[in-house]
C-alpha cells in the first residue's frame, strides 16, 4: 500500500494560492505530482514566487491574476488553464479574505466584499469546473472520480463570530453549498468536499499569533496547544484529492487542533 496520494498527471487550480493556506495547499499538491495553476488577485510578485518554488522542485505551474467574484474574470482564468493543461481535475476554493467590524458599523460594501469573494468566488469556479468535468467524465488511469473540488471553510461554519459576520455567514453559506453541489454532482462522479481550517498561522490572522501575549490568549481556545501550519492543511487537501478519499463527499472536514470541541467546558464548564 502506498503511504502517499498520488496526484501525477492531474491539473489543480488552488485560488488565492500566492500565500498562506492556498500556498500551503499549491505546495503539497505539486509534491503529490500534480500540476498547478496559481491564482492570484493583486500580488504577482508573491504568486510567481510559489511558482518558482515548485518548478525548482520539478513540478509544473503557472500563475494567473484573476478576481474570483468577476465572472468574466474567472471564465478567463479558466480558459488560460484548458489552453496549458486540457483539462482540470482538481479545484481548489481557497480565496478569501475578512473586513471585520461591529455589526451596526459594517457597510454594505464590507458586507458584500466578504460574500462575494468568499462564497460568490467559490460558485462561479465550481460551476466551471463542473462543466469540465461533466464532459470528460472519468479518466480511469488518472482517478477514479471525474472530478475533486475542495471548498475551503472555516471553523466558524460551525462556531458563530461576533464582530465578523460577513465573515462567518460566508463560511457558513460554503457549508451548504458544498454540501448541496456534492448531492446533485455524485451521480457524476464528481466529489465535493470541505476542509474547515482552525486557526491557522497566516498573514489573514497575523494579529492573533504575532505576540507571546497573543499567541498565548489564541491557544486558551485550541485543545491540542498549537496554532497550525499551511502545511498543515496542504497535506490534508492533497489526500482529500486523491483516490485514497474516493469515498468521501459532501462532508467537512476540520483541522482545528479541537477548536470546535467547546473548549471553554474542558474544566467542567
Amino acid at each position: 500500500m502506498n503511504p502517499s496520494p498520488s496526484l501525477k498527471g492531474q491539473a489543480a487550480l488552488v485560488t488565492g494560492a500566492d500565500s498562506g493556506i492556498g500556498k500551503g495547499v499549491a505546495m503539497a499538491l505539486a509534491s503529490a505530482g500534480a500540476k498547478l495553476v496559481i491564482n492570484y488577485a493583486h500580488n504577482h510578485d508573491a504568486a510567481e514566487a510559489t511558482v518558482n518554488e515548485i518548478t525548482a522542485a520539478g513540478g509544473e505551474a503557472f500563475a494567473v491574476q484573476a478576481d474570483v467574484s468577476h465572472e468574466d474574470q474567472v471564465k478567463e482564468m479558466f480558459a488560460q488553464m484548458f489552453a496549458k493543461y486540457g483539462t482540470i481535475d482538481i479545484l481548489v476554493n481557497n480565496a478569501g479574505l475578512q473586513k471585520d467590524s461591529k455589526f451596526v458599523d459594517m457597510t454594505l460594501e464590507d458586507w458584500n466584499t466578504v460574500i462575494s469573494i468568499n462564497l460568490t468566488g467559490q460558485f462561479l469556479c465550481s460551476r466551471e469546473a463542473t462543466k469540465e468535468f461533466i464532459r470528460r467524465g472519468v479518466i480511469e488511469d488518472r482517478s477514479s472520480a471525474a472530478g475533486k473540488i475542495i471548498c475551503m471553510s472555516s471553523v466558524h461554519e460551525v462556531i458563530p463570530w461576533g464582530g465578523h459576520v460577513n465573515y462567518a455567514a460566508s463560511k457558513g453559506g460554503i457549508s451548504m453549498f458544498m454540501k448541496s453541489i456534492a448531492q446533485e454532482l455524485a451521480p457524476h462522479k464528481i466529489r465535493v468536499v470541505g476542509i474547515g481550517p482552525g486557526a491557522i498561522q497566516t498573514p489573514i490572522n497575523k494579529s492573533a499569533w504575532d505576540t507571546p501575549e497573543a499567541l498565548d490568549k489564541l491557544l486558551t481556545l485550541i485543545p491540542y496547544n498549537r496554532i497550525g501550519k499551511p502545511d498543515d492543511i496542504g497535506k490534508l487537501a492533497a489526500w482529500l484529492a486523491s483516490d485514497q478519499a474516493d469515498y468521501i463527499t459532501g462532508t467537512t472536514i476540520f483541522m482545528d487542533g479541537g477548536m470546535t470541541l467547546y473548549p471553554g467546558f474542558a474544566d467542567n464548564g
